[in-house]
Formats: structure tokens, C-alpha cells, sequence
């Protein structure tokens, strides 16, 4: 279990609600898949899968829930097509015209038509509950899928008192300091690749992969006062990611943590998930820390709950 993205929330009133409560609080929302006339469903479901008889899952201090979704894929393209033909019989059949309103209901009688056959695709979202770190830790690449996963355990749970995080010295600033200077702080090293932007100009952007940031052509971008947007580093050599002027952590990897949990034997999926998510979330929580720092430390938080 190695999150792949991170978007991160921090409580802004301790999380005092126990385990228990919200294992039976979850329960209640657990996932049920789509009858035949919704378009989506989502739910709760047990992080080891299978092998989870739980809808919450706890390593030390730190509990990990799963929302799953599905969804039944019927491409409008599919229902263009099938209402075109749909019109077309009629007309040639009733020998005339059919209107743009009668054309929409069939539409829609088409859709209701074809909607229990559609396939289903379910998406998994994973987070994990951090009350000593005083974080909800999110793994998606984009806010919306986040903001799903902390409206469904809002309304799961009751109250969710929680904000984004909201540092005293802008990240891009940061970052855009580190790559004049040559030198980032906290235990960060810069790698290869990076995105930049010209503030006047929003749409002006430059991306780069692969490349030396210290080199001539990047420093003029910066002279020329572009600013840094995403920016690749590694921390401590434990981990590597791709840090965004909005705090999201994208493209993470433990290549190094990995290799130290491949020397485990484990037994059972259930075990080999346990030695996972225990040295994510040891490594997760020492970096936090550092990357809270780099860019100032966290300011007050504007509660977001909504009760």
C-alpha cells in the first residue's frame, strides 16, 4: 500500500471521535454497488480488500479508510448514436418530422433504455486519518477526487472539522528561490524536472523533464522572472516527489523504503499491507514535518467544516 499522490488536510479542532465510532459510523455507509437505474454509487469499503473484514484499518496511530465508486460507463457518443437511429425510424415510419424537444425526451428515454446495460467501473480512493500529525492524508493527484472522499466521510462521520494548508511563505516563491540559489533547504535536493510560470501571464508556461535545473537557459527563465509552478525533489534520498505551488505532492515514490521492505518476509497479503502502510506512514510523518518547514510553517487555519 504506497500512495502514489498526496493531497493533504489539516484539522483545525482535534479529531477526538474513536475508532470504534467510526468503524460503525462507516458501516453504515458501506459501498453497495449501482442498481440498475443509477449512473454512480459510492461507499465504504475495507482498505485490504478481500482480505479486510473492516471498513477502517489501523497500524500505530494512524487509520486508513477506502471509498470506492462506481460508476456505469455509457460514452455520449453511444447514446448520439442510438437516438440518431432511434429518430430516424420514427420519421420514416410516421412519414415526418421530429422536433428538437421530442428529439430530447427521446434522448432521455434512450439513456434509461441503455443505462442497465452499460459495464461498471469501480475507482478506489485511499486516505489515512493522522491525528498526532494532525492531518487527513489524501492519496489522489487531483483536488475534486479529494474533496469527494472528505464529503463523503463528512457525511459519513457527522463533522469533519478540517482546512487546507495554508504555509507563511508561498511554495512557489520557495522553490523558485531554491533554483537560483542553486541549493533547496530542509533536507530537499533538487531533480530533474519542473514547471514554470509567468505570473502576468498565467497561460505562459514551461515545462521541463529530464534536464540539469542549473543550467544557463533555466536561470534566464528565472531572470526573466518566471516563477516556479511543480518542482521534482528527493528527500534525504528516501523518497522522491513532485511538489506543487498548491502544496499536492504528486508522482511519489519510496523507491529507497521499498527496498528495506522487499527484506520482510510476510506471510499473508494482510501482513505484507501492514508492513506497507507502516513504513509509509513512519517515513510520510518525518517528511511532513520537513516539508511544512521549507516553506515557513503552517499558518492559522480557516475551518472549513461543515457540520
Amino acid at each position: 500500500m504506497w500512495f502514489k499522490n498526496v493531497r493533504l488536510y489539516c484539522f483545525t479542532k482535534p479529531f477526538e471521535i474513536s475508532p470504534e465510532d467510526i468503524e460503525k459510523k462507516l458501516l453504515a455507509e458501506q459501498f453497495s454497488p449501482c442498481s440498475s437505474y443509477e449512473k454512480s454509487s459510492s461507499g465504504w469499503v475495507s482498505p485490504l480488500g478481500k482480505e479486510g473484514e473492516m471498513l477502517t484499518h489501523i497500524v500505530g496511530d494512524f487509520l486508513m479508510v477506502c471509498l470506492q465508486k462506481q460508476e456505469r460507463i455509457l460514452p455520449a457518443s453511444v447514446i448520439r448514436d442510438a437516438t440518431e437511429e432511434k429518430v430516424a425510424e420514427l420519421e420514416e415510419r410516421q412519414a415526418r418530422k421530429i422536433h428538437r424537444k421530442e428529439k430530447r425526451q427521446i434522448q432521455d428515454d434512450v439513456f434509461v433504455t441503455l443505462l442497465p446495460k452499460a459495464f461498471t467501473r469501480n475507482q478506489q480512493t485511499y486516505a489515512y486519518i493522522a491525528p498526532k500529525d494532525n492531518l487527513i492524508v489524501i492519496d489522489a493527484a487531483s483536488a475534486p477526487k479529494a474533496e469527494e472522499l472528505l464529503k463523503n466521510l463528512r457525511d459519513s462521520i457527522g463533522s469533519l472539522p478540517v482546512a487546507l494548508p495554508d504555509t507563511r511563505r508561498a511554495p512557489s516563491d520557495v522553490m523558485t528561490r531554491w533554483l537560483k540559489e542553486q541549493n533547496a533547504s530542509d533536507n530537499f535536493e533538487i531533480e530533474d524536472d519542473c514547471e514554470f510560470y509567468n505570473p502576468l501571464d498565467g497561460g505562459n508556461v514551461i515545462r521541463c523533464k529530464g534536464q540539469d535545473l542549473y543550467c544557463d537557459e533555466i536561470q534566464s527563465h528565472l531572470d526573466a522572472g518566471k516563477q516556479v509552478k511543480n518542482l521534482g525533489v528527493s528527500w534525504k534520498s528516501l523518497l522522491s516527489c513532485n511538489i506543487g505551488s498548491d502544496l499536492s505532492i504528486k508522482r511519489l515514490k519510496f523507491e529507497v523504503v521499498k527496498e528495506e521492505q522487499d527484506s520482510f518476509e510476510e506471510e499473508t497479503p494482510a501482513q505484507k499491507f501492514d508492513q506497507e502502510f507502516a513504513l509509509m506512514t513512519l517515513e510520510l510523518s518525518s517528511f511532513f514535518k520537513s516539508f511544512f518547514n521549507a516553506f515557513g510553517g503552517l499558518e492559522d487555519l480557516k475551518e472549513l467544516d461543515q457540520e
